[in-house]
């Protein structure tokens, strides 16, 4: 049975409290519950107070928590799920033209031999809310691959995720890719994942033009190398 509800929309409730209760919720898998009191307080603060004021310091202490593997992997899928929960109600909710116009192309994706989907898919997350057209990849993807679609597509920003060291080695293969095709520049590579914020001189090591502190932060990081991609010039 699923704990009731508290109110947590009263002049008691801090917001430290309810972030607390948030985080519960989550530990205990229970994703509608986690949801619900989001919701609670965006019926009286709106959505755009209930992102930054909850669901952000919720996401960042979640970040923490699965960078020192002090988490599940199904408490980090509630994560996930919560937070595209309320960013799919934000924006719903919206008025339209609130979140911006829509943005071109990104292609996203885990690299090869890389399952850990979770931070790929709150980045998605949080680039879909800020008016990106994502195109998710998945794992495993090979680096041919990724320029193959941002190719196609006409997308100027690869974003590459990997959790380990092991893995993060092989996104050197798409900046290799991006070179021996003569599109360096004009298609920037983002990397992220845990073991870029252990080990930061990974980026320049994998040739990668740029990473984000977190999923939150992603949104501005593309929108950086989209405008130094224009900056470049030229065509795909």
């Amino acid at each position: 049975m699923a704990a009731p509800m508290p109110d947590m929309t009263g002049e008691g409730t801090t917001l430290q409290k309810l972030v607390a209760e948030v985080l519960r919720r989550i530990n205990d898998a229970d994703r509608d519950g986690a949801s619900r009191l989001v919701d609670q307080w965006a019926a009286v603060h709106g959505y755009g107070d209930a992102i930054a004021e909850i669901l952000e310091p919720v996401l960042r202490t979640v970040g923490d928590r699965w960078e020192r593997e002090a988490i599940s992997l199904a408490q980090g899928f509630v994560a996930g799920k919560v937070a595209e929960d309320i960013l799919n109600k934000a924006l719903a909710a919206a008025p339209k033209g609130v979140f911006g116009e829509v943005k071109g192309p990104v292609v996203i994706g885990n690299i090869e031999d890389d399952y850990h989907s979770l931070g790929r898919g709150m980045v998605g997350t949080f680039l879909r809310a800020a008016g990106w057209a994502v195109i998710d990849m998945g794992n495993d993807v090979s680096p041919a691959e990724f320029v193959d679609r941002a190719v196609e597509t006409g997308a100027r920003v690869i974003g590459v995720s990997a959790m380990m060291f092991v893995t993060a080695r092989g996104i050197r293969g798409v900046r290799d890719e991006l070179d021996r095709r003569g599109l360096s520049g004009r298609i920037m590579l983002a990397v992220g994942g845990a073991v870029f914020k252990v080990r930061p001189e990974l980026v320049a090591e994998v040739g990668g033009d740029g990473t984000a502190g977190s999923a939150m932060d992603a949104p501005v990081l593309f929108k950086s190398l989209w405008e130094r991609s224009l900056d470049a010039g030229g065509e795909q």
